[in-house]
């Protein structure tokens, strides 16, 4: 999924079904693979045939939210993200649940909906301060204005995880970049980046246990160049997103790529190419 070679994943669910392989965590990748490929059918099968399972419906449902978001369904996405926080918290998982309302505040915040990020930023850390949330909701809150607050959680994650590699390399990078950003030093923020250069298409821990980061290194960079006025670069960054879209999946750096890379264009004088991007993802080509 993650190299694009969709074609050849798709026998696999199929296969892993057969062996009685319908884990949990193989249930979310087959709900992944069927987004990427703009196949809501499958991923109405899928969450089907988690429904009553205490291990994956409520992770299932929180992808789909991510789906209904990349859609442009918000109101349905946001209430099936309250789906998976319920049967979360039902379950006492509340690192799950607060995981789940991070996914909401990032999302909520990258589309510009700052009251609405906030609260649920602040929903989920009430819930836990697990590594993963304090990160997530740093963003949200950095990108809703909330400076102060997510320069004491990128400090508190510092102090906690000193040697964590994703904590070093993308956690701490992306906030401090984006705060650099909110002070409007875009010089700052690019130079804060350049230790998640080598691993910024890579997957780090939130990616893994909580389905959100990924390439956000790439995404705050792109927003940098915009800041310094540099079209082309900014340009680059973006299409690295759209080009790796197994990498990211249903995040919604994934969708707004699309319009961040129209103002790179802009910004170099291209409207032509602004005015009608290329290239866009299976899922929104299909609604």
């Amino acid at each position: 999924m993650a190299l694009e070679r969709l074609d050849e994943v798709q026998r696999t669910p199929q296969e892993a079904s057969t062996r009685g392989l319908d884990v949990p965590f193989a249930l979310l990748l087959w709900h992944d693979l069927a987004f990427l490929r703009g196949d809501k059918p499958a991923r109405e099968r899928i969450i089907a045939k988690t429904q009553g399972n205490s291990d994956a419906e409520d992770w299932t449902a929180d992808h789909e939210a991510a789906a209904l978001a990349f859609a442009g369904q918000l109101q349905q996405a946001n209430a099936m993200s309250q789906h998976a926080v319920g049967l979360a918290e039902q379950a006492d998982h509340k690192e799950r649940a607060a995981l789940f309302q991070t996914r909401v505040a990032l999302r909520e915040a990258l589309f510009g909906n700052r009251q609405a990020a906030v609260e649920n930023a602040r929903q989920a850390l009430e819930l836990t301060h697990d590594r993963e949330v304090e990160y997530g909701t740093g963003f949200a809150l950095a990108l809703s204005g909330g400076s102060s607050r997510t320069e004491a959680l990128a400090n508190h994650l510092e102090k906690r995880f000193p040697e964590d590699t994703s904590v070093r390399y993308n956690y701490l990078p992306v906030l401090r970049a984006r705060l650099a950003l909110n002070h409007g030093e875009a010089a700052k923020a690019i130079e804060q980046l350049k230790i998640a250069a080598p691993y910024e298409i890579g997957t780090p821990r939130s990616a893994i246990n909580a389905f959100f980061g990924a390439m956000y290194p790439v995404y705050v960079r792109g927003e940098a160049y915009l800041g310094a006025h540099q079209g082309g670069a900014a340009a680059a960054e973006f299409q690295k997103i759209l080009s790796h879209r197994g990498v990211v999946i249903g995040d919604p750096i994934g969708v707004l790529a699309h319009l961040q890379l129209g103002r790179a264009y802009a910004l170099v004088g291209d409207n032509d190419r602004a005015r009608c991007l290329s290239g866009l993802p299976r899922p929104l080509e299909r609604r």
